[in-house]
């Protein structure tokens, strides 16, 4: 095959994938399901408690840190779900990556309202975030997995998701306080 029948083959096999998706979210995963109803609150209850309990007066170098863990996590599980290690069957839409719920609202919630708490009282960012990783990974994750929210395959499992929270959380507050320095030399 040449270029240009890859490329055409590529599309064509996107537009089938993405014909599929939409037909999957309309039969199983659309406003009728509780699932749907399940995703959406998860998706919102963390940014309506964040709405109260965000520090404002560091608001941007607290949303730095969360949008970090956002980032790096959403790349992180189109990964995963792209090779079928970590699915999320049911999404807010058709069109959105099926974790966004997950990704943009849960996680970085969380973390980020440790990562104010343990700045704002001197706590220990780093023992924290094991805690809050554990429960993300081994309570959280296993409840999603037993009610069919989350599918792990090919030997993906709880322990490598407590690992990636742990690996993105550290990223994001090494990076915070890159960004912290540089703002402070000026």
């Amino acid at each position: 095959m040449d270029y240009k029948e890859y490329r055409e083959k590529i599309l064509e096999q996107n537009d089938e994938i993405n014909t599929l998706i939409s037909s999957f979210w309309n039969n199983y995963s659309g406003f009728g399901t509780w699932q749907f109803w399940v995703v959406l609150s998860l998706f919102i209850a963390p940014l309506i408690l964040l709405c109260f309990t965000v520090d404002r007066r560091r608001i941007f170098e607290i949303f730095f840190f969360g949008y970090t863990v956002h980032i790096l996590w959403a790349y992180i599980n189109i990964i995963l779900d792209r090779y079928n290690f970590m699915i999320h069957p049911y999404s807010l839409t058709s069109i959105l990556p099926y974790a966004i719920n997950i990704t943009s609202s849960m996680l970085p919630v969380g973390f980020l309202l440790i990562y104010q708490y343990c700045t704002n009282n001197g706590k220990n960012f780093y023992v924290y975030t094991l805690i809050l990783s554990f429960i993300y990974s081994f309570v959280f994750a296993s409840i999603e997995h037993q009610i069919g929210l989350l599918e792990l395959k090919r030997g993906f499992n709880q322990f490598y998701i407590f690992l990636i929270d742990i690996g993105i959380v550290y990223i994001a507050y090494w990076a915070t306080k890159f960004i912290k320095r540089i703002n402070n030399s000026f």
